[in-house]
């Protein structure tokens, strides 16, 4: 039996669980969707790959001057990603800017969107301007292709 003191710890700890994954569920379901086909000042022409059949349009012709970039952890990546992605996760990313030719356009995806917002705030400060967020992984109804880079 709890003592008065254990029963208000309890409902605190309740209440800070119901709080929380209140949070979680607005920025998946509210704000996450929200970010999807932002674009920098230089990628309006990626918004036509924002739908997913567009995207796996552009899978099966790859075009050279369009990277699709996974920010997602590595271990996510070489579990499934959208088939030609590569991966760049997201803590490389300042220490991997070399590799990202700022004369590509980038599509740019995670596993909600929101950590796609954090790459490009470096991104910009990079003086990229050719980006998309494309969102979630969870958007692709299509085949993964599992591996490495």
């Amino acid at each position: 039996m709890l003592t008065r003191r254990g029963k208000i710890i309890a409902i605190i700890f309740g209440a800070a669980i119901v709080a929380v994954g209140s949070m979680i569920a607005v920025y998946l379901l509210i704000i996450a969707p929200s970010f999807v086909g932002r674009t920098g000042p230089d990628g309006a022409m990626l918004k036509q790959y924002v739908d997913p059949a567009a995207l796996k349009t552009l899978t099966e012709r790859p075009r050279e001057d369009i990277w699709i970039i996974d920010v997602r952890p590595a271990s996510a990546y070489r579990a499934g990603h959208i088939p030609t992605a590569r991966s760049f996760p997201s803590p490389e990313i300042e220490s991997r800017m070399a590799e990202l030719p700022r004369e590509k356009y980038l599509i740019i995806y995670c596993e909600t969107g929101g950590r796609v917002e954090a790459v490009i705030s470096k991104l910009k400060r990079h003086g990229y301007m050719r980006y998309m967020n494309w969102g979630a992984s969870y958007r692709w109804p299509y085949d993964w292709t599992t591996g490495a880079n």
